[in-house]
């Protein structure tokens, strides 16, 4: 595929920030969600069990959050929720807080506008397939068996 647009020092839950080129050489699974998300909060359950189930193969798990203050009333309440729900969900896997939300280059390059959406990058950086199955959805699995994931 071709190159995958780029997100760059995104606030990472854990501490500091992460830019996709830190994931070089792995397959990327990124999931473009928020907490007020219905749709994303239901393959919370699926994500995670996937996670374990391909913890130490070649894959790293990205969630990045698009909370912004259209739905929270300032950017600073919509920060607090995405720090609450990682918590209080006991998310896994790589979770971001996107610049710019909707805003972010990374959002706009891929022409998101509804969510949740996957995209699935490949360990080069290339795209594999910008609207990637969802956890929930077992085609997700058959395309990382193909891979040899």
């Amino acid at each position: 595929g071709s190159p995958s647009p780029v997100f760059e020092n995104y606030e990472n839950f854990k501490g500091g920030t992460t830019s996709l080129s830190d994931l070089k050489g792995k397959y990327v699974y990124v999931d473009v969600w928020a907490t007020w998300c219905g749709p994303c909060k239901r393959e919370i359950p699926s994500l995670k069990k996937l996670e374990t189930q391909y913890e130490g193969k070649n894959i790293v798990f990205v969630s990045i959050s698009v909370d912004d203050a259209r739905r929270s009333g300032t950017l600073e309440k919509a920060h607090k929720a995405w720090k609450n729900m990682v918590k209080e969900k006991e998310l896994q896997g790589v979770q971001l807080f996107s610049d710019k939300a909707w805003q972010s280059n990374f959002v706009q390059a891929y022409k998101i506008n509804g969510i949740p959406r996957f995209i699935l990058i490949d360990p080069d950086g290339n795209i594999v397939t910008a609207d990637a199955p969802r956890p929930s959805n077992p085609k997700l699995i058959e395309l990382f068996n193909k891979l040899k994931i």
